[in-house]
């Protein structure tokens, strides 16, 4: 199983191909902004920023600049003058908590979301990637994990699934909190941790009364604690995990596919455990194999 994740990584990575290609939009993106607002500053964030993305994966943008309101109406305008984006694929979400535009690039028709003076995602994505740094098995089972919930329409939290940072934070707890291995050295049994992630969140895990910390090297929390310092009448969620940027933010807020989630990693669990075990052979179970 090792080898084999190891295989998927370097199949699943993104090629220079793909990424050059992904610059390119950002850049045809930018150039409409910039045609707009001079002075405007665009940067990426999210997984194309991390790299650690899928084929599937969204572009994030965020737009830094001076306006009293997002002027998602103005680039929108200007985006369908400049046919970047497929005709009817344009939507301007501005109810949403962070208003957002939507499109498909006509070109490469990869997904982009664009939002406005949102510093969050950048320093979210400067948060992973110093904790790529520190543990070098992170991208091997994040993007493994990304794949398992894609396959199953839990990537999204808008499809009833978990968000990638909500992953990525769980996946960085579980290595902070791994009671057997030093999770820095890069010779772990990337197989074995991948069936102790399921297992961990799949069975083990508290999510009625737990929350999950990152913060001074991670623990777990009462979630009883975590409500002390939540602001606006908010409750801890069924997956609570406290926002490392933003004290009183809990990042599973809007993650109501949680318990699906632990469905489907407690069905991993099994699957693989019975795969790995030496009595496998003598008994194939033909129905998960």
């Amino acid at each position: 199983l090792h080898e084999e994740i190891i295989d998927f990584y370097d199949f699943m990575s993104p090629r220079p191909e793909e990424a050059a290609m992904r610059r390119e939009v950002v850049k045809r993106i930018e150039t409409v902004i910039k045609d707009l607002w001079p002075t405007a500053d665009v940067q990426i964030f999210g997984s194309f920023s991390t790299g650690l993305y899928l084929p599937t994966s969204d572009i994030d943008l965020v737009v830094f600049g001076k306006w009293e309101r997002p002027p998602l109406l103005l680039l929108e305008q200007a985006l369908r003058k400049h046919n970047v984006a497929e005709p009817y694929s344009i939507k301007v979400l501005d109810k949403a908590t962070v208003p957002i535009i939507k499109l498909t690039d006509q070109e490469t028709e990869v997904k982009v979301d664009i939002s406005f003076n949102v510093e969050t995602g950048v320093k979210a994505a400067r948060f992973i990637k110093e904790y790529m740094k520190k543990y070098s098995l992170l991208p091997y089972l994040i993007l493994v994990l990304k794949q398992f919930l894609l396959q199953r329409d839990l990537n999204e939290v808008f499809t009833g699934g978990i968000s990638s940072y909500s992953l990525i934070l769980m996946a960085i707890s579980f290595l902070q909190l791994h009671p057997r291995i030093d999770a820095r050295r890069a010779d772990e049994n990337l197989g074995m941790l991948l069936i102790e992630f399921f297992e961990l969140y799949g069975r083990n895990f508290n999510y009625l009364k737990t929350g999950i910390r990152i913060k001074n090297g991670g623990a777990y929390i009462a979630k009883e604690e975590i409500m002390k310092v939540m602001t606006n009448g908010y409750r801890p969620s069924m997956l609570c995990i406290e926002d490392p940027l933003l004290p009183g933010n809990d990042v599973g807020r809007s993650s109501y596919g949680a318990m699906q989630v632990k469905q489907v990693f407690d069905y991993a669990y099994i699957v693989l455990s019975h795969a790995v075990s030496p009595l496998a052979r003598s008994y194939p179970n033909r129905d998960s194999e």
